[in-house]
């Protein structure tokens, strides 16, 4: 582009960042993505580094945030909370990394890594070891006094505490990111939902709009937590390192985030960073990246700031878990027990690496709820690899074009009638003939976590079903060559690997094979209760709903899921030719196992094992696996990068087991 265009486009991007700032800092409310955000932002920087002509003081690239709401006190930071420089890829890092060396004259750097928690930043400050003044970052020099806020948050410590081997500051400005954890944020949107108020976007807006309340009763009520992780001024202690600084903030009474690591070099802190990366989705708190910090203070120090920025500091961000794009349309899905599922076809957008093209729409009540339209643009979110979801509908986007949407009133795959049973969200497809339960039923009995079938893809399933040649899950195991080899793309090897994975599967785990069956309401874990109760399939089908109820975690609703399914004749057939084409179901053998009525935690990163094959084998061991510190648990097992669970493990005085001492347990039970 020319001067004139850049000058534009410039000025263009000037206005709508500032509007987002107001949205996302003021009103809590953003109308874009974080990513899309960074995208803005960092187009006008590279625009303002191409034409220098163009700056300004008051460009949102040379500020931090929003000015503080005129109901709050306005407080002057001691020294500017700057907000850091972001990175999107390991070169980006890289560079930094040679940046930091070439300025500083040295060969090698010890950084800090630590999680970047997606929150609102504030500073608490502290005269003498008493807490004296909280405020917001506001817009990095000038922030809000939410002093009494803060004061309802359990974990900000009123006063220092008092370890003989360190002193207590004459003044310490201690920085930190309020946050409310996922679980907790679900609770909260649940209340709001029963009561009629808007539900909040994200964790990070819950949070920082509990924190903003001109009502701390309020706040108290949100279940708020803080991590600390800088410092501002520091007045009557000398500390050398940003690590030294986190080690004494613990001793202080300060909540630390429990994965802070040294970094010796650029090679431990990208390790650091996928280590960080890969266990994101259970850490029970919303992150969006690491933050990488040069550790020597003289350093820090050194290298100085540059615009709105320090040199020695890199947010080294994850792919977004949230996007920005457009509702093209809406479609309806039967799934295998003939829910009608509506599916947004979405503008493609990538979304934490993959490209998402299809969002669920769960149910019309939910539709309603969140005022879904055909042409809407919308928040699209998708955590680890679960399907993904509209979040939310950004009103303020629309153009009156918009369509709503119904639920049809028959099936869009076999024209049957669907009911809507009394006191469900779903609607039904009744025919048990039709095409997409069949499929749906056939997919998920031949899923790794039921029979295993390995090379039954969906593809496949639909030539089978489409064209006959199967029409219920049975007749899997009456496939002959011939039968196979008529389909697409089925050449002679492929056809023998696949009547090779059938045959191999002919020997499934007794839950394995109740889970395979697909009754409604019957996860893994309920299919382990019923095969630890009754022993054999003959049993199960003859099961009363009374004496399900006996079971612990069965309710009435999934014992009369499972009684409805063994009373379909239909499905009793089915069951009968599974077993006369020569399945063999495996049953525990009856006798006491060496870990019987035992309860294990686990909690870090296991080196030998993944968390699910810790379980499994304790379970074949007669043990329970529990998600949660309590009495109950027998041994908790440490990894590496143990939090707060080992903590409150210690405090109850429960057994710790390093991995090793584990592993010689189950080598010994």
């Amino acid at each position: 582009m020319d001067k004139e265009q850049a000058k534009k486009r410039i000025e263009e991007l000037r206005k709508d960042l500032d509007y987002h700032n107001y949205r996302y800092y003021v009103l809590d409310n953003p109308l874009i993505s974080d990513a899309e955000y960074d995208r803005l932002l960092r187009e006008l920087m590279d625009l303002e580094e191409a034409y220098p002509e163009f700056l300004s003081p008051n460009s949102p690239s040379r500020r931090v945030g929003a000015k503080p709401l005129e109901e709050f006190t306005a407080v002057a930071h001691t020294i500017p909370m700057l907000s850091l420089q972001n990175a999107m890829a390991p070169g980006e890092v890289v560079e930094f990394d040679k940046r930091v060396k070439k300025l500083l004259g040295v060969e090698n750097v010890d950084y800090v890594m630590e999680v970047k928690i997606d929150g609102l930043a504030v500073e608490l400050v502290y005269l003498n070891g008493e807490f004296t003044l909280g405020s917001t970052r506001g817009d990095g020099f000038m922030g809000e006094d939410i002093t009494q806020n803060l004061r309802t948050i359990k974990s900000i410590p009123m006063r220092l505490l008092r370890d003989h081997d360190i002193p207590i500051p004459d003044r310490l400005e201690v920085r930190g990111e309020v946050y409310i954890g996922k679980k907790e944020f679900q609770e909260l949107n649940e209340k709001r939902a029963l009561s009629g108020e808007p539900l909040f976007a994200n964790p990070r807006n819950a949070g920082a709009g509990s924190v903003r309340q001109l009502d701390p009763k309020i706040t108290a009520g949100r279940k708020l937590n803080i991590f600390c992780y800088a410092p501002g001024e520091l007045v009557g202690v000398s500390l050398i390192t940003h690590f030294h600084f986190l080690e004494y903030l613990r001793k202080w009474g300060f909540r630390v985030n429990p994965f802070v690591k040294l970094c010796r070099n650029i090679e431990e802190v990208m390790a650091h960073y996928a280590y960080i990366r890969d266990m994101r989705d259970t850490i029970p708190y919303e992150i969006d990246g690491t933050v990488i910090k040069v550790n020597r203070f003289d350093y820090q120090a050194a290298l100085g700031t540059v615009s709105r920025s320090p040199r020695w500091a890199l947010a080294f961000k994850f792919e977004a878990h949230e996007e920005t794009t457009i509702i093209e349309d809406i479609v309806v899905q039967v799934g295998r027990t003939g829910a009608l599922t509506p599916v947004a076809l979405l503008r493609p957008v990538m979304v934490s690496g993959v490209e998402v093209k299809r969002a669920t729409l769960h149910n019309e009540d939910e539709i309603r709820r969140k005022d879904i339209m055909v042409g809407d643009t919308v928040i699209v979110s998708r955590a680890g690899d679960v399907i993904p979801e509209v979040v939310r509908v950004i009103k303020e986007q629309r153009t009156g074009k918009e369509l709503s949407f119904a639920m049809p009133e028959t099936c869009p795959v076999c024209g049957e009638k669907v009911v809507r049973p009394p006191g469900e969200a779903i609607r039904r497809c009744v025919n048990i003939n039709c095409p997409a339960q069949i499929k749906g039923s056939i997919e998920h009995f031949a899923s790794k976590r039921a029979m295993d079938i390995d090379g039954l893809g969906e593809k496949l399933v639909e030539q089978l079903v489409d064209k006959s040649v199967i029409r219920d899950v049975s007749d899997l195991y009456y496939l002959s060559k011939n039968d196979i080899a008529s389909l697409e793309r089925m050449a002679d090897k492929s056809t023998q690997n696949l009547l090779n994975a059938i045959a191999a599967s002919k020997k499934p785990a007794f839950q394995r094979f109740i889970y395979a069956l697909g009754i409604r309401n019957v996860g893994e874990h309920i299919s382990g209760l019923l095969a630890e109760r009754y022993g054999n399939i003959e049993k199960l089908m003859e099961a009363s709903e009374g004496v399900l109820l006996t079971i612990p975690e069965i309710g009435p609703e999934v014992a009369n899921s499972i009684t409805a399914f063994f009373r379909d004749e239909k499905n009793r057939e089915t069951i009968e030719r599974i077993l006369a084409a020569g399945v063999e179901i495996e049953y525990k053998k009856e006798g006491r196992k060496p870990l019987d009525g035992l309860t294990f935690l686990f909690t870090g990163t296991l080196k030998a094992l993944t968390r699910e094959e810790a379980r499994k084998r304790v379970e074949a061991l007669g043990a329970k696996q529990a998600s949660s510190v309590s009495k109950k648990v027998n041994f908790v097992v440490l990894g590496e990068e143990a939090g707060s669970k080992a903590d409150r493990a210690r405090e109850l005085g429960l057994k710790i087991l390093s991995e090793d001492e584990f592993l010689r347990m189950l080598q010994n039970p």
